[in-house]
């Protein structure tokens, strides 16, 4: 009897996911550790090893496959002295991918048949709602709009009415004759309107989202609408950082290690959440999570979309260890082979943006965590030294806080320890 291998469940909180890809084929013979697939998780496209040695006998999903429910067999391997094709038949009575008795299930539907669901004209006092295209197309063909039933949202007439639609006839009957099969069709319909329209005239292309950027999306919208942000922004003088950088790289040369600005400023981000232990923290609706130690997420941008891999303890971290491990962590990043213990967790986040020549922005907090860091760049700007005016090179750094947790004077306190180690940095590093 084959061996079933089935959808793993790459981190705790996956239900499901993409089969992005396959890495062996049907007759491949492979071993313990090695590679079988990519899956894309909620958060990472991560690579699936074997656990037995034998022959792939059968791929039972196919890779592109999104909703693969965790548990699910997507391949048979023949075991050890099994044949192979054997292997691959068993399974055979295990798809029970009742999908297909669904369609079936859903075939007797044909009966609301009521297809007059399509819309009377659509106007709107006197004037006729119309995709901008379907407008152009009708006075080309000179079809009287008035006379057209839209199939769009909220009855907009839209390309399809008005493409089969005859000069000056009403297509009210060619579209709703033509579609008795439609009938079922009814029924998307309500889950198209849904949806974001668009003006379908615009040459564009549609790309299908990724279970990354599905997930950031709903996140993000989430935190904005959950999460009552509070903003405080500080101007920050750099010199002093920058020129201990550029000492300490000169004695890390030999160690192959540069340090990055944004290296500095995660280990000041933790130190100051340290200091500030209101700070770090997690509001759970009846009790607030009060965090001994100061995990700093950092957002790394990836062609799939924003990871926020974590520097654990980056208060009491060598700032040579944490570039060393940032300089890693976003090397796998991009290429999405982070673990899951890298990148779930963190006790407040650090987004940097002044690469781009972003001088302030307010980040979005990344919950459960109670804030986020802002980096806006840092440019030559005049600014008072020592009670004269004088020219230095300044940043813009904006923390977004959890109100709920955070009170303004406990975020105030930790933007100007912030602040205050940015200026003199040796005494973070000390």
């Amino acid at each position: 009897m084959g061996i079933e291998i089935k959808m793993p469940a790459l981190s705790p909180t996956m239900e499901e996911g993409t089969l992005a890809k396959w890495l062996v084929k049907e007759g491949d013979t492979v071993k313990s550790g090695d590679l079988l697939a990519e899956i894309e998780t909620d958060k990472a496209t991560m690579e699936f090893e074997a656990v037995d040695e034998g022959v792939i006998g059968k791929i039972m999903i196919a890779e592109g496959t999104d909703n693969v429910k965790v548990g699910t067999v997507i391949a048979v391997m023949a075991g050890e002295g099994e044949d192979a094709s054997s292997a691959s038949a068993a399974p055979a009575p295990s798809p029970t991918p009742a999908p297909a008795p669904a369609p079936a299930a859903s075939a007797p539907a044909p009966t609301p048949a009521p297809a007059p669901a399509a819309q009377p004209a659509a106007v709107s006092g006197s004037r006729v709602k119309a995709s901008p295209l379907a407008r152009r197309i009708a006075a080309d063909k000179g079809v009287d709009l008035a006379a057209v039933s839209g199939t769009g949202p909220n009855g907009r007439i839209v390309k399809a009415d008005v493409e089969g639609a005859k000069p000056g006839a009403a297509p009210v009957a060619a579209a709703a004759a033509p579609t008795p099969t439609a009938a079922p069709t009814a029924a998307p319909a309500p889950a198209e309107t849904k949806a974001v329209w668009f003006d379908d005239s615009i040459p564009h292309e549609e790309e299908k989202l990724s279970n990354i950027r599905k997930t950031i999306a709903r996140r993000l919208t989430e935190s904005k609408q959950t999460v009552p942000h509070i903003y405080l922004t500080v101007d920050i003088r750099l010199d002093a950082l920058l020129k201990l950088r550029a000492e300490l790289n000169k004695a890390l040369e030999a160690r192959g290690v540069k340090l990055s600005v944004n290296d500095l400023l995660i280990k000041a981000l933790g130190v100051a959440l340290a200091r500030t232990p209101k700070c770090n923290v997690t509001f759970t609706g009846d009790k607030l999570i009060k965090y001994s130690r100061a995990d700093v997420s950092v957002a790394v941008s990836t062609p799939t979309g924003l990871i926020t891999p974590i520097i654990k303890d980056a208060a009491n971290k060598a700032v040579s260890a944490i570039a060393t491990e940032m300089k890693d962590l976003a090397a796998r990043a991009r290429e999405g082979k982070l673990q899951p213990h890298e990148y779930q967790g963190g006790t407040a986040s650090l987004s940097n943006m002044g690469m781009y020549g972003i001088k302030q922005f307010e980040a979005v907090i990344n919950p459960p965590q109670g804030m986020i860091m802002a980096i806006g760049a840092g440019e030559k700007r005049p600014y008072i030294v020592d009670d004269a005016l004088g020219v230095a090179t300044v940043m813009s750094a904006t923390g977004s806080f959890d109100h709920r947790a955070i009170d303004g004077a406990d975020g105030a306190e930790m933007m100007k320890i912030f602040k205050e180690l940015v200026e003199a940095p040796m005494g973070m590093i000390a």
